[in-house]
């Protein structure tokens, strides 16, 4: 089950890179808000897929359960009920407030995962 895939961790640190600069540099209406949620939840994948040799569907299920539970966690306020409203790392890892536009770009990323994984990947079992 524990195995190192370099282009996975490639991928990973390519994209956490990219995601750090749009978060910075980034603020325009479309790119930060809607590409970067829905590169997250392929950062995440990439970075199991680097030290876990799991298979693509249960994988990206995973993830994509894993990005509706922290949208959810948003509708409930939850960083406020734990009193990290001023943290700035708080706000950019958990997120301050659900919007559906997200769960709709959180599922984009893991549809983009599938199609590359099934079309550049086929030999890895799906």
């Amino acid at each position: 089950m524990l195995q190192f895939h370099k282009k996975y961790f490639l991928l990973t640190l390519i994209i956490f890179i990219s995601e750090v600069l749009i978060a910075l540099y980034m603020h325009d209406k479309f790119i930060r808000p809607y590409f970067g949620d829905v590169l997250v939840v392929i950062l995440i994948y990439c970075f199991l897929k680097s030290f876990l040799n799991l298979p693509v569907y249960p994988t990206a299920l995973g993830v994509l359960i894993f990005s509706f539970f922290v949208e959810w966690t948003q509708h409930l306020n939850l960083i406020t009920i734990l009193g990290l409203q001023d943290s700035e790392i708080a706000k950019a890892l958990l997120g301050n407030s659900f919007a559906w536009m997200d769960i709709g770009c959180y599922t984009s990323g893991i549809l983009i995962i599938i199609l590359v994984e099934k079309v550049f990947l086929k030999k890895q079992k799906l």
